[in-house]
C-alpha cells in the first residue's frame, strides 16, 4: 500500500498539515499542542486502517477477476451493502453472469458446428462413393453403351442431389443464425397455396394424385411469401411421396381473430407412432421415407415457419394418412 505514489502524496501532505496544526497550538498552549498531536495521529491512523481495507476489499475483486478469465465464473461476490465498493461488486456481478452466458452460447454454437459438419459430412459420403464406383466404371473402354448411358444419368442424379442438400443446409445455417431478414407482407394463403402446388404439380400428375382446395379467399397473415412457399412445398412433396398412386390430397385454409390456419392433409401409408415425435428433427428418417430422403425438408419447414411466429403440428393415421396443421399468429404468444 505505501508503495502507492498516490498514498505517499496524501500521508505527506496529512502529516505536513498536522504538524503545522501542532506547531500553531504550541504558540497558544503545550495542552492545546499535545491534543492537537493526538487527533493528528488518530486522524492518520484511521485513514492508513481505511485505505487499508479498501485495498484488501480491491485486490478480492483482482482476484476475483483473475478468477473469471480463467473459466471459474461460480463465485459470487455480491453483498448487500452500501458503498461504491458494493456497486462495484454488484456490477462486475452483473458482467460476470452476462459473460457466462456467452460463453455457454458460444459453446452451444460449436457444438452445432461440429454436429453439422458431422451431419453435412455423412449425407455427402453416400452419393460421393456412388458416384466414384460408377466414374471409375466408366473408365472401362468395354462398357456397353446401355450402362454408360444409365451410369452417366445416376450420376447426373446424384450431383442435383448434392446440389440440393448443400443449398438446403445453407438455407438452415442463415435461419438458426438469425441472418434471415423475413418479410412481414401481408400474404394471401390462395396465392401461396398456387405458388406451393407449382413443383409438386408433374409428380401429382404422374401418380394420378387429385387435390382439393377449400377455404376462405380473404384468409392472410403476415409473413415472407417465397421463404413461406418453400416450407409448405416441402410439406406438399412430403404428402405426395407418401401417397399412393390415385390417391388424394385436401388443402384446406381460414382465418380468425388469433391465427391464419392451413392444413395439408394426405389418405397415404402415414407415420407410424414411433416416429411422429422425430419427423421435424433435422436428417432424421422415418420407417416409411423414401429410399431417396435426406431428412431435410420437414427440418426446413419447421424452421421457417416457427421463425415466422407459427407453429406447424401433425397427427397421422395408418389407415387415414397424415395431417399437417400449420397456424400463424398474430400475436406472439
Amino acid at each position: 500500500m505505501l508503495r502507492n505514489r498516490e498514498i505517499q502524496i496524501v500521508l505527506l501532505l496529512m502529516c505536513s498539515i498536522g504538524l503545522a496544526a501542532i506547531v500553531a497550538a504550541a504558540f497558544i498552549s503545550p495542552v492545546a499542542a499535545a491534543l492537537v498531536f493526538v487527533a493528528s495521529v488518530l486522524l492518520i491512523g484511521s485513514s492508513l486502517i481505511f485505505t487499508r481495507w479498501r485495498y484488501r476489499e480491491l485486490a478480492k475483486l483482482s482476484f476475483y477477476l483473475r478468477e473469471i478469465s480463467s473459466g471459474n465464473d461460480s463465485l459470487d461476490v455480491r453483498d448487500n451493502q452500501e458503498g461504491e465498493l458494493s456497486i462495484l461488486k454488484n456490477d462486475i456481478y452483473k458482467v460476470t453472469l452476462m459473460l457466462s452466458e456467452h460463453r455457454s452460447l458460444l459453446q452451444q454454437d460449436k457444438i452445432q458446428l461440429t454436429d453439422a459438419i458431422s451431419d453435412i459430412s455423412h449425407q455427402l459420403k453416400t452419393p460421393l462413393t456412388s458416384m466414384t464406383v460408377m466414374a471409375d466404371l466408366l473408365s472401362d473402354p468395354h462398357l456397353p453403351p446401355a450402362k454408360r448411358t444409365e451410369f452417366t444419368h445416376n450420376i447426373r442424379i446424384q450431383l442435383e442431389r448434392i446440389d440440393w442438400l448443400v443449398s438446403s443446409l445453407l438455407k438452415l445455417s442463415k435461419i438458426d443464425a438469425g441472418t434471415v431478414p423475413f418479410k412481414k407482407d401481408q400474404v394471401k394463403v390462395t396465392e401461396l397455396i398456387r405458388k406451393a402446388l407449382e413443383p409438386v404439380s408433374i409428380p401429382m400428375e404422374i401418380k394420378e394424385q387429385t387435390v382439393s382446395i377449400q377455404g376462405d379467399d380473404a384468409a392472410a397473415f403476415v409473413g415472407d411469401f417465397n421463404w413461406t412457399a418453400e416450407a409448405v412445398i416441402n410439406i406438399l412433396k412430403n404428402a405426395v411421396e407418401h401417397t399412393e398412386e390415385g390417391g388424394a390430397i385436401a388443402i384446406s385454409y381460414s382465418e380468425n381473430a388469433l391465427f391464419t390456419e392451413l392444413v395439408i392433409a394426405d389418405n397415404g401409408k402415414g407415420i407410424p407412432k414411433e416416429d411422429l415425435p422425430y419427423i421435424f428433427k433435422r436428417f432424421y428418417k422415418g420407417k416409411n421415407a423414401g429410399e431417396g430422403s435426406i431428412g431435410i425438408g420437414l427440418a426446413m419447414a419447421h424452421s421457417i415457419i416457427a421463425s415466422q411466429n407459427g407453429v406447424v403440428d401433425v397427427t397421422s393415421d395408418s389407415e387415414k394418412g397424415t395431417q399437417f396443421r400449420i397456424k400463424f399468429y398474430k400475436q406472439v404468444i
